[in-house]
Order: structure tokens, then sequence, then C-alpha cells
């Protein structure tokens, strides 16, 4: 009987800074595709688009490019594999195909929803405010992380939560309203709400998508994890089309188009440019998950928050206040702190380890 049987580098050192170069070069990826991605879709809105399925449709609909990453993945299994024979890990271990189907499906519609909302958040609110309010992503994946994934609450993370919410909620009550021209106030409302559960349910789809490694998939390797961002896109971007075409919105394209602001070629690019964008940052997110963890991927990823107000102000000329000074600030605080906590569970876990090596 053949095992899957993993040995230890032989020089660790060396194996342990590839790998953090690793993550410094899908860091790089999360945070400057998702800032594009975002930017590019208020852009879409302030040159003349209206459509929020397109938008939506977009954040999932440029999956074929990770394609290729599925001929180029290394085919050992992760260290969690290590020891256990062969055909446990092909057969016991191997979830049955009704049990993939559910679950890219389940994801693909949670995704389908939560680019709705968010498309929603990009149309009705300024840049800026959009992107405070999504840094709530990291106080809601701490909440769901404790009960799906068994994360506990410490004071950094729930410093973290407070500061997140304060946050928020001095956006929501500011009377210094920043709408956007020609949008009335019940609209803005409707986007801050809307934003708010999208941030919500991405945070809910990451803690879900950890639990299902764990308990259903239990499979480390990176094509397991590709796979779980390839077919919930296809299905996503399916029910974008259906979307597209129930609502309506399919017959305004074309005039959209026509009566963008810097024509039809600028329309079409921005939109091309809008899911090329989301898919770098997907690698940028499915590169993190492989290397270090689904939570490490979420925390690396509202480094967006800080610097999409400073892009808005210089791009779309976003106003700052003193409100959204403060929030800012202390989202900036609330996103250090639960960074800070990352690392004392880093170090913790390596003085484990080498406790362990030791007895």
């Amino acid at each position: 009987m053949t095992s899957s049987i993993i040995f230890e580098p032989q020089y660790p050192r060396f194996k342990e800074r590839k790998r953090w170069f690793h993550v410094f070069i899908y860091t790089i990826f999360l945070t400057a595709g998702q800032p594009a991605a975002t930017l590019l879709g208020r852009l879409y809105f302030d040159r003349g688009g209206k459509s929020k399925w397109i938008i939506a449709f977009t954040q999932s609909a440029g999956f074929p490019i990770l394609i290729p990453l599925l001929f180029y993945l290394p085919k050992q299994k992760h260290a969690k594999l290590i020891n256990i024979p062969h055909n446990l890990v092909s057969s016991e271990t191997k979830p049955k195909p009704s049990t993939l189907f559910f679950l890219y499906m389940a994801f693909g519609l949670l995704i389908t929803g939560n680019d709705l909302m968010y498309s929603y958040g990009l149309l009705y609110l300024p840049l800026s405010t959009y992107a405070l309010i999504c840094a709530t992503q990291l106080g809601f994946n701490a909440i769901f992380s404790f009960f799906l994934n068994s994360q506990k609450f410490t004071a950094l993370i729930i410093n973290s939560i407070v500061l997140l919410t304060v946050s928020v909620s001095l956006l929501a009550i500011s009377d210094d309203s920043e709408e956007i021209v020609g949008l009335p106030r019940k609209k803005h409302v409707l986007g801050f709400f809307f934003t708010l559960a999208a941030s919500a349910i991405y945070s809910l789809h990451h803690s879900l998508v950890q639990l299902c490694f764990e308990k259903v998939l239990k499979s480390e390797t990176f094509s397991a994890v590709l796979h779980m961002q390839l077919y919930p896109s296809m299905v996503a971007t399916f029910a974008c089309v259906v979307g597209l075409f129930a609502s309506g919105e399919w017959k305004t394209l074309e005039n959209e188009m026509k009566g963008f602001e810097n024509g039809s070629v600028s329309y079409v690019m921005t939109l091309i440019w809008i899911a090329v964008s989301w898919q770098i940052s997907a690698i940028g997110t499915l590169g993190l998950i492989f290397e270090v963890s689904s939570l490490f991927s979420i925390v690396i990823g509202t480094l967006e928050f800080p610097i999409s107000p400073i892009l808005a102000v210089i791009v779309f000329h976003d106003k700052i206040n003193g409100v959204k000074v403060v929030a800012l600030l202390l989202a900036i605080w609330g996103f250090l702190s639960y960074m800070y906590q990352h690392y004392v569970d880093e170090q913790k876990a390596k003085e484990d380890r080498n406790d362990a090596l030791k007895v």
C-alpha cells in the first residue's frame, strides 16, 4: 500500500523565506487588484453606466483567466496529509460529486447576491464612504470565525470590532451629507445598508469556505482552492446573466454604451478591466488562502480601505470632511489591532512548534 508522504525540506529557512516571498507577491495582487476594480466600478457609474447587474457580472465573469493555473499546480498534498495512505486520500477524503455540485451552486449564488449588493453600494455611495463601510468585513469575519471556525475572541479582536463599528456608525449618522449629485438621501441610505450587508456576506463566504475545506473537502491543495473559485464563479456569472435579462437591464445596454462619457470603446474596456482586476484580486486571495489562511487573506484584503478613500479624493474629488477623517483613522486603528493579533497568534504557533520539536 502506497503512502502520500511529504518530507521536511532540507533547508527550512530558505523554504520559509520562499513561502513569505510568495505571500508578498499574492499580497501585491490582492491590494492592487481590489482597489483598481473598485475604482473602475465607480468610474463606470460616474461616466454614465447604470446597470447594477452588469457590474455584478464583471466581478465573476473574468474567471476564464484563472483556468491556465490549473495546468501549473503542484501535485503534492499539504502538510496536513503527511503519512495518510494514498487510497484513503483518494477515496475516504474525497467528497461525492453531488456534494461538490451543491457546494459550488450554493457558493455561486451567495457570490451573486454579494456582488449585486456591492454594485448598489458603488452606485449610491461616494467611493471613500463605500470603502470605509467595507472595512466592517474584519468585524463580521471575527464573529463568523468565532461560530464557524473556532476563532477565539481576544481583547485586540474585540477592540478591532468596536472601532470598526464606531467608524461605520459615524458615517451612518453623519448629517454632513455626501450624496452623489442627483441622488436623493433615501438612495444614499439604501447604498449604505446594501454595502454593509455585502460586507457581512463576504465575511460569511470566507468562513464557510474555510469550514468546507476542513470538514467537507478535507484537502488543502492549491487546485482545490482554485476549484472553489472557478466553479462558483461560473454559477455566479450565469446567475448574473439571468438577472440581467430578467430585470430588463439588457435592453438599456446599447444606449448606455453609446452614451458613455468617454465613448463605446472606453465603455467596453472599462468593463473588461473591471473583470480582469477582480480576477487579479482573486489570484491574490487564493494564494494567501493556500500559503497562510482564509483569515489572513481577508485581513490583507482590508488594506484596500485606507487606500481607496485617498484614491477617491484624487480621482473623483470626493470630500474629506472631519467625520470621514475620524472614521478613517478609527478604521485604520481597528485594522492594525486585528493585524497585531494575527502577529501574536503566529508567534505563539511558532513557539509551540519549536517546543514540540524539543520534546
